[in-house]
C-alpha cells in the first residue's frame, strides 16, 4: 500500500510515514457511520451540547500538545498554532450553544385558498453524513469549523484531513471519541486520488465540506452530483489605502495578514493597493517594519515567519518572484529562500500580467500597488476569477458603499485586512472563492435538510 512521509518542513526531519486509505477501510467506515445515524437520532440536542462543551475542554487541556504537533507538521510558528487552536476551542464552544439553539416553525396552510384547515409543521433535520475535508494551513480549527457544526446538527462525519496534517487530524479526532462522539459517529481516512473519487460520488456521502483549491473542488464537483456542496476555496485578496486612510494601522495589519503564517492563508492580503497620496510613506513604513521580523525557527516563540508547507511550495513561490522581477518588478526587501523558508519579500512595480498577482500565491511577497481613483481599483478586482474578502482603510462612507456594492467578495472589512474572521459570522467568498457558507450557525443551515408535517 502507498504511504505519505510526513516532514518537517523547517528541517525536513521525517515525522512519520502513513498509509493511504484503502477503498475497503474507507467503505468500513462509511458502514460505521451508516450505523452512526441511528446513534445521533437518539441523542438528545443537550446531550450533542455536553459533548461539545467535552471537546472544548479537551481541547485546552491539550492545547500544547496540539499546538506543537501543528508547528512539526506544518511549520507554523508556536504561536500562530497557539492561537488556532484558541479558535478551535471558540468554535467547539459555539456549536455547543447553537445545538440547542435548533428551531422550527408552524404555519397556518390558509393564508391561501381555498380553506385547508390545516397546520404545517417545519422543521430541520439532519442531512446525513458529512464529508469534512480540510487543507493543511490550519489543520485543527477549520476541521472543528466543519466537524463541531455537522455534529451540533446530527450528522456523521467522515473527516479527510490534509495528508500532511494526518497526525494533527488522528490527535483531533481522538480527542472526539474521547468527549463523547461516538466511533459510528466520526471517523478519520486518508484516502488517495483514486479512492477519493469513488469516495465523493458514494450515495452514502450526503453532504461535501471541502475547504482548499479550486481545481480539486471542480474534480470533486463533477463526481459529488446531487449531493449538497459546500466550498471555501482560494483568495487574491485586496487590501485598499485610500487617501485619508490610518497608514500605520495599515502598515501593521499588511504585515500581519500577508506574512502571518508565512503568507499561507486564504484571505491573506495578497494585493496592496495604495493612493498615491500616501504611497512613498506607506512603502517607507512597512519595508522598515517588516525588515523588522524573526525569521526562522518556528518552534521559537520570537519567530514571526517559519517555513513555507514543503519544498514544492517553496519552489513556486520563489519562482513567482523570480519571475516577477524579471518582467521588471523592483524588489524592496527579501527576494531571499533558504530551504523552505521564503523571507518577507516586498515588490514594486509588478506587472498586472504576472502570475504572482493573476494567480492566488501562497507565500510571504507583498505587490505593492499604486491608484489615484477607487474606480480603477474595482474595476481590475473586477477581472478577478476570485472573491473571498477584501479590507479598505477609508472614513469616507460613500466609498465604503460604493466598494462593499460593487466587489464581488463574500466581505467587505473597514479599517482591517481581508484576513478578518470570527467564528460567530457567515464566511465564504464568491465566484472561484466557493460556495455557501461557512461560521457555525451558516454551517449547521447548510447541513440540515427541512421537513414538513401537515397535521
Amino acid at each position: 500500500m502507498t504511504k505519505y512521509k510526513i516532514q518537517n518542513p523547517y528541517n525536513n526531519e521525517l515525522l512519520s510515514e502513513i498509509e493511504y486509505s484503502s477503498e475497503e477501510q474507507v467503505l468500513s467506515a462509511l458502514t460505521l457511520l451508516e450505523v452512526g445515524k441511528k446513534i445521533q437520532s437518539d441523542l438528545p440536542p443537550f446531550e450533542r451540547s455536553n459533548i461539545l462543551h467535552k471537546l472544548a475542554d479537551l481541547l485546552k487541556r491539550d492545547k500544547e500538545k496540539i499546538a506543537q504537533q501543528i508547528t512539526l507538521e506544518m511549520g507554523k510558528t508556536i504561536t500562530d498554532s497557539l492561537v488556532e487552536v484558541d479558535r478551535a476551542i471558540a468554535t467547539a464552544i459555539y456549536a455547543a450553544q447553537e445545538a440547542i439553539r435548533i428551531k422550527g416553525e408552524t404555519v397556518n396552510t390558509d393564508a391561501f385558498a381555498p380553506k385547508r384547515d390545516k397546520t404545517a409543521i417545519i422543521q430541520k433535520f439532519p442531512i446525513g453524513i458529512v464529508l469534512a475535508i480540510t487543507p493543511f494551513n490550519f489543520p485543527v480549527n477549520l476541521a472543528v469549523h466543519k466537524i463541531a457544526p455537522a455534529f451540533a446538527a446530527g450528522n456523521c462525519i467522515l473527516f479527510k484531513p490534509g495528508p500532511q496534517n494526518y497526525l494533527s487530524g488522528k490527535m483531533l479526532t481522538d480527542l472526539c471519541h474521547e468527549a463523547g462522539f461516538a466511533k459510528e459517529i466520526i471517523q478519520i481516512v486518508n484516502p488517495d486520488i483514486p479512492v477519493m473519487s469513488m469516495l465523493t460520488a458514494h450515495p452514502s456521502i450526503n453532504c461535501v465540506s471541502f475547504t482548499g483549491g479550486v481545481v480539486a473542488a471542480k474534480a470533486i464537483a463533477k463526481n459529488a452530483i446531487l449531493k449538497k456542496q459546500l466550498f471555501e476555496l482560494g483568495g487574491n485578496d485586496p487590501l485598499i489605502l485610500m487617501e485619508d486612510g490610518d497608514l500605520e494601522l495599515a502598515v501593521k495589519t499588511a504585515i500581519n495578514m500577508r506574512f502571518g503564517t508565512a503568507g499561507q492563508r486564504c484571505t491573506a492580503a495578497k494585493k496592496v493597493f495604495i493612493h498615491n497620496s500616501q504611497y512613498e510613506q506607506f512603502k517607507k513604513r512597512l519595508v522598515e517594519e517588516a525588515g523588522k521580523l524573526v525569521v526562522g525557527d518556528p518552534m521559537k516563540k520570537e519567530t514571526f515567519i517559519g517555513p513555507v508547507v514543503n519544498a514544492k511550495a517553496a519552489e513556486i513561490v520563489f519562482s513567482r518572484i523570480q519571475n516577477a522581477i524579471a518582467e521588471g518588478a523592483k524588489p524592496l526587501l527579501g527576494n531571499k529562500r533558504d530551504g523552505n523558508i521564503i523571507y518577507p519579500t516586498i515588490l514594486e512595480n509588478v506587472s498586472k500580467k504576472s502570475e504572482l498577482i493573476c494567480d492566488e500565491t501562497f507565500g510571504p511577497v507583498i505587490p505593492l500597488m499604486t491608484f489615484n481613483d477607487i474606480d480603477d481599483v474595482l474595476a481590475e478586482l473586477r477581472l478577478s476569477s476570485f472573491g473571498l474578502q477584501a479590507g479598505i482603510f477609508t472614513n469616507n462612507l460613500a466609498v465604503i458603499k460604493k466598494v462593499y456594492q460593487e466587489l464581488e467578495v463574500g466581505a467587505v472589512i473597514v479599517n482591517d485586512g481581508p484576513g478578518f474572521r470570527a467564528e460567530h459570522l457567515p464566511f465564504g467568498g464568491m465566484k472561484e472563492s466557493g460556495l455557501g457558507r461557512e461560521g457555525v450557525a451558516y454551517a449547521m443551515e447548510a447541513m440540515s435538510v427541512i421537513k414538513t408535517l401537515i397535521l
